[in-house]
């Protein structure tokens, strides 16, 4: 792998700050088309986004190998398969239509909230919720259209933050934040674990993006046909706080314009003992697999989920296994 295309890797930050010029004329330019997409008849945006992300499939060979091997995994074939390539296809349509989405939803009436996620089971998180003795650490992907559900849950006045990564483009992130914050929706900046744990203390619902990509430093896990990492931040969030894991499921409706959310079985985690970290991790990634599985056009994650080299894969079995393993027992020296 080259260090361009590690750099592009899981997390995508800049190591440098860049130009305030060219920051700000990322945010202008924002702005502008935002305002086209929200002016226009939704169909010519969905139209023109879908397809120019299509394009980029094939104009950005390092993120279409990364989409070919990580559905070549997910469909059992190989990366260069014709089903692998027109399922990463698809998935790149589904994301422009994303895009078209986010850029709406500001101007969406805030009663629209509840229709894009209508028929989702509410009372059940609210049992859930009151069942919790902290809060509750709602784990996602990018599949369907997370920002819609989060904004249909602020919408009942629950208290919802959502972690996200601020240092690509600070000033877009305020931009983010800004649009977000009207819908009740708190961002919370990349890494700001001092708040994350406020407010999961304070017993608010936090979600968590679980697919940035393979890194080295997560927790082994076997996701669909082999080894590879999750990040081990919920879990630990979820010990240390009293939290529950509740992993979201959320699907695109046959009329593509409203959303089938679901809960899977709430995910308990006693204490940070890697066991058990890794149990609650794997679980997750279960439950995670299970939601790609029934609709894999609708994941538009780009980044590489599993490691390149698959030799590593052998040795993150053997951290798993290192980590269910009974600790060994106290040594007690003779009187």
């Amino acid at each position: 792998m080259t260090d361009r295309e590690r750099r592009l890797e899981a997390p995508h930050r800049r190591l440098q700050p860049g130009s305030r010029t060219f920051e700000r004329a990322v945010v202008v330019g924002y702005r502008l088309v935002a305002w086209l997409i929200s002016t226009l008849p939704p169909a010519i945006p969905r139209f023109l986004l879908s397809r120019g992300a299509q394009l980029s499939y094939f104009l950005w060979p390092t993120k279409r190998r990364w989409s070919n091997a990580n559905f070549g995994h997910v469909l059992g074939l190989p990366p260069g398969h014709p089903r692998v390539r027109r399922t990463a296809l698809a998935a790149y349509g589904v994301y422009g239509r994303y895009i078209v989405e986010l850029m709406r939803l500001p101007k969406l009436a805030r009663e629209h909230a509840e229709v894009l996620v209508a028929g989702a089971d509410v009372e059940g998180v609210q049992r859930l919720w009151e069942g919790s003795t902290g809060g509750l650490i709602f784990t996602v992907g990018h599949i369907g259209n997370p920002e819609a559900v989060a904004a249909g849950i602020a919408s009942r006045g629950w208290p919802i933050s959502v972690l996200a990564d601020d240092s690509a483009f600070p000033e877009l992130f305020e931009e983010f934040t800004r649009t977000r914050e009207q819908w009740g929706v708190h961002i919370i900046p990349w890494r700001n674990l001092r708040e994350i744990y406020t407010v999961l203390r304070r017993g608010e619902m936090v979600a968590l993006a679980i697919d940035w990509g393979y890194r080295e430093d997560g927790i082994p896990v076997r996701l669909f046909d082999a080894w590879t990492t999750m990040p081990a931040g919920p879990a630990t969030l979820a010990a240390r706080t009293g939290s529950r894991i509740v992993p979201i499921t959320i699907h695109r409706n046959p009329d593509k314009r409203t959303f089938a959310a679901s809960w899977s079985e709430p995910i308990d985690v006693p204490s940070t003992d890697p066991a058990e970290l890794q149990r609650a991790t794997q679980r997750m990634t279960d439950a995670f697999a299970a939601t790609i599985a029934v609709a894999p056009e609708q994941w538009y994650s780009f980044k590489p989920m599993w490691p390149s080299d698959p030799a590593t894969g052998s040795a993150l079995a053997a951290r798993a296994a290192a980590m269910l393993a009974p600790a060994p027992a106290a040594r007690t020296e003779p009187a």
